[in-house]
């Protein structure tokens, strides 16, 4: 364990990253399949960014908010996977006490993103389908970017909350994380000082932020089903839900992965099955889908 003395205490200097599995067999697999993953998340979103960006047509805040999503989704998967990746082909992954900071610190700006966007996106729906009239008004660019400033804003917020109780630990030993990315809790496990306080400040960011978004996503949708039961024209209400089908789909995956690993109560389920659902939450974040297959407004 690579370590420096301080005082009476051995500060630890790196960690090391114990990842998925030791069958090496298994790893092998493992890096082919999440290596194919990630290409394709990042060429998807890469593809989804270009396309809006280039196509005049798609200059509308719906494609907006979905650029946005598809650059925090590189953001965020690029945030784990490469390290992740590394962990597969070498014996011992280690990363050091900065780097680690800086992983946490990342994971922790472009997950909260992504649900200021979902959030931003389900009130882009609420407008188009409930006040058609006072779209051009209500999300015009000026707004977009007031929503964006919200987010961009909040997540640094969250992060710097994360890396300042990351930074608040002493870690004197042992220095192996149960896990394949500096994620919080199991860096709080191995801290030799007092967690009461860097436990319950990060805790309290990210539970308040996800509260706040999920509730601006509920109110948003339950005002747009009143008003799909409302109309009268088929061919309104089957438009009102296609535009709406995706994004749904994006919120429950991402806000279900999120309850599974963060609320669920630890005894339901084992530190391994955290690691799989942490797997496809952060390297194949399913949220883009590419702007030809949104309905038009």
């Amino acid at each position: 364990m690579d370590s420096l003395v301080d005082g009476n205490h051995t500060a630890v200097t790196e960690f090391i990253l114990l990842g998925l599995t030791q069958d090496p067999t298994l790893r092998v697999t493992l890096f082919m399949v999440i290596l194919c993953i990630y290409l394709v998340t990042i060429s998807g979103n890469l593809s989804t960014i270009i396309l809006i960006r280039i196509s005049s047509q798609l200059h509308r805040p719906m494609y907006f908010f979905l650029s946005h999503l598809a650059l925090t989704d590189i953001g965020f998967s690029s945030s784990v996977t490469p390290n992740m990746l590394v962990n597969f082909l070498v014996e011992t992954n280690t990363i050091s006490y900065l780097g680690c900071a800086i992983q946490l610190g990342s994971a922790a700006f472009f997950g909260p993103l992504e649900c200021f966007i979902l959030a931003a996106m389900a009130h882009d729906r609420f407008v188009a389908i409930c006040n058609p009239l006072l779209y051009s008004t209500k999300m015009s660019m000026q707004v977009c970017d007031q929503l964006f400033s919200v987010a961009y804003v909040g997540s640094f917020v969250n992060a710097s909350s994360f890396m300042i109780s990351f930074f608040s630990l002493f870690f004197c030993g042992p220095n192996q994380v149960n896990h394949f990315f500096c994620d919080f809790a199991p860096l709080v496990e191995l801290s030799c000082s007092d967690v009461s306080i860097p436990a319950v400040v990060p805790s309290f960011s990210a539970g308040s932020l996800i509260v706040v978004t999920v509730t601006v996503i509920a109110i948003s949708y339950v005002y747009i089903l009143f008003t799909i039961l409302k109309m009268h024209s088929t061919e309104g209400c089957h438009k009102a839900f296609s535009t709406c089908t995706s994004h749904l789909t994006a919120v429950t995956l991402f806000y279900g992965t999120i309850a599974f690993i963060y609320v669920m109560p630890k005894s339901s389920y084992s530190t391994d099955q955290n690691k799989v659902v942490s797997v496809f939450y952060m390297v194949g974040d399913p949220h883009v889908e590419p702007p030809h297959l949104q309905s038009q407004e």
